[in-house]
């Protein structure tokens, strides 16, 4: 009897998932793995997983230190997470974060993928050194690894054009089960929101997903539903007191939430305003759609791509676009039921957890295969 394949996944902050898309893959892939025969060691940062747990949902889990600043935490755990990968003897690996690039021949003999997700360099939060670092990240995610991997068409072909590399594209996926929810555990009525009477907002709070342009805009709404903007980050203190400090009263601050509550949140929005305008194939926004809300969407050529006909597009630049685009979602409910069986059946469509597995399985199969022909 073959043994089954032991696969490492690297580069994410850990499980359970508490942040952001990275953890969100882990923790959706890890299980599914395990139940496809794989054995799966998912490494986390000690700032993040819990204290004592080794095991998550059947996988492994291995936690090591980092420096906890912004332009550290992440290399200096991924540093730490090759060198102990490599001595384990994995038959492969999956590394996420382009910026992780220069580390990955410390895996040694280990085949292994590089998840890049979008084009990081343009990111708002990073300065001039942060964007050097992730330009020369673009280049060695062509030259170093065994397989590249996006998440969406539109950053294949960026790669592609750019410098001649192609790559697999493996989405993000949904899963829209409906939340379970404890006696006295609603975040619902902890925040004060009423099924189908909010708005909702969820994302990091950074400049380039434009939580203070969708903040002013609301400003301009009229009527009483609130705006529930969900979310958090760290390192960026001064930038989200500049519009959460002297925010119009309707909006809500609850901070990060997920689990189960971040389900109920989803499963009970009269609407969802999605403005993220870096990245491939955004989970926020493919949950959202998966369970049924009628979105507004920031219009750049990777939210299209995965909204396509079945949400209403915006200019997050001009917060008078965004405001008038829900002005008209409030005055038209018969809109926002079309939209919301739109947005379920494209997600279940194309967005699969399943699938997102199944090719994840083939690619790690194909990297020992060609490991071992080699």
């Amino acid at each position: 009897m073959k043994r089954p394949l032991r696969v490492a996944l690297l580069g994410s902050r850990g499980i359970p998932g508490r942040y952001g898309g990275y953890e969100t893959l882990m923790e959706e892939l890890a299980p599914r793995l395990v139940a496809r025969g794989f054995e799966v060691a998912v490494y986390g940062r000690s700032h993040v997983v819990p204290r004592g747990l080794t095991e998550h949902l059947g996988a492994r889990l291995i936690v090591l230190p980092t420096l906890r600043t912004k332009h550290f935490d992440t290399p200096v755990h991924t540093f730490l997470s090759c060198l102990h990968a490599a001595r384990e003897g994995f038959d492969a690996a999956l590394v996420v974060n382009s910026a992780n690039a220069i580390f990955c021949p410390l895996l040694g003999d280990v085949p292994y993928a590089l998840n890049v997700d979008g084009i990081e360099k343009r990111r708002a939060k990073w300065g001039p050194f942060g964007r050097a670092v992730y330009a020369l990240s673009e280049r060695l995610a062509c030259l170093l690894p065994d397989a590249l991997v996006t998440d969406a068409e539109i950053i294949r072909r960026h790669y592609l054009d750019r410098y001649g590399a192609d790559s697999t594209v493996i989405t993000y996926g949904v899963d829209p089960r409906p939340p379970q929810i404890e006696a006295g555990e609603s975040v619902l009525a902890q925040v004060g929101l009423q099924s189908r009477r909010y708005f909702l907002y969820v994302s990091r709070f950074e400049p380039e997903n434009n939580p203070h342009r969708v903040a002013e805009a609301y400003r301009s709404v009229s009527g009483s539903l609130p705006l529930a903007m969900v979310g958090g980050a760290p390192y960026a203190q001064g930038f989200i007191a500049s519009f959460t400090s002297n925010a119009d009263p309707r909006i809500l601050f609850p901070g990060a939430i997920y689990g189960e509550g971040y389900r109920e949140l989803l499963a009970n929005a009269f609407a969802y305003i999605h403005a993220t305008e870096v990245g491939g194939t955004h989970p926020a926004l493919v949950e959202a759609m998966g369970y049924g809300n009628a979105c507004v969407v920031h219009d750049t050529p990777e939210n299209r791509e995965v909204g396509g006909d079945a949400v209403v597009y915006f200019d997050a630049h001009r917060p008078t676009n965004l405001a008038e685009r829900l002005r008209e979602l409030s005055a038209s409910p018969e809109s926002v039921e079309t939209l919301r069986v739109r947005a379920r059946e494209r997600a279940r469509t194309f967005y699969s957890w399943e699938k997102v597995a199944d090719d994840y399985a083939a690619l790690f199969k194909a990297l020992v295969r060609d490991h071992s022909a080699s």
